[in-house]
């Protein structure tokens, strides 16, 4: 029995790149998001799949709602998929985050760092593969779409392929992609990394 995941990070909102969004409440994907979307639904519709799960941040949901207008197939919320939770460090931009000593300790040495919420990349790889073996047990043999955020995908993806929390920021989860792993009671494997839709 083999379950396939298409795990799609949420298209981009207006301002990727430029502030942490983090946990922060109303940050939702811009005209270009939305066209992102649709790109991203337009090529999820190659694919079957009996399920869409979502991270509760509406990026995500927006994201996940676009696939599912096109491919007929709901969604529904999944709390371990959500972004980690960033803390006070969410809403902040990048250049003030730089200057915080923690912050670079966080993206230095992400085996040993916290947020400032306490949640660890630990934490964020328990609940995403937990949630994936758990799916592998309701849907053997099936596929799902699970749409987050791109370090909740390197926690799946860095636990397939084996690799220390430390060397995750060593691949890139571009907005609006789409990586595909398999996993069965035989292990896992990565079938396709972050497959960006023009």
């Amino acid at each position: 029995m083999t379950t396939t995941f298409f795990l799609v990070r949420h298209a981009a909102h207006d301002n990727v790149g430029g502030f942490l969004a983090g946990h922060s409440p109303g940050v939702r994907l811009g005209s270009d998001g939305q066209a992102q979307a649709a790109r991203l639904a337009e090529r999820m519709r190659r694919e079957s799949f009996a399920a869409i799960y979502a991270s509760p941040r509406e990026r995500a949901a927006e994201t996940a709602a676009a696939i599912a207008q096109l491919s007929h197939v709901p969604v529904e919320r999944a709390e371990a998929l959500d972004e980690i939770d960033f803390g006070d460090w969410s809403g902040k931009s990048f250049d003030v985050l730089n200057a915080d000593p923690a912050w670079r300790r966080w993206n230095e040495l992400r085996s040993l760092a916290r947020t400032p919420a306490g949640e660890t990349m630990l934490d964020v790889e328990r609940r995403a593969i937990g949630f994936m073996e758990e799916s592998c047990r309701r849907f053997p043999d099936g596929a799902l779409v699970l749409v987050s955020h791109a370090d909740v995908i390197r926690a799946a993806v860095g636990h397939v392929l084996g690799l220390a929390i430390d060397f995750w920021l060593r691949f890139d989860i571009d907005p609006g992609s789409v990586t595909t792993l398999i996993m069965g009671d035989w292990g896992a494997r990565v079938i396709a990394l972050n497959e960006v839709v023009p």
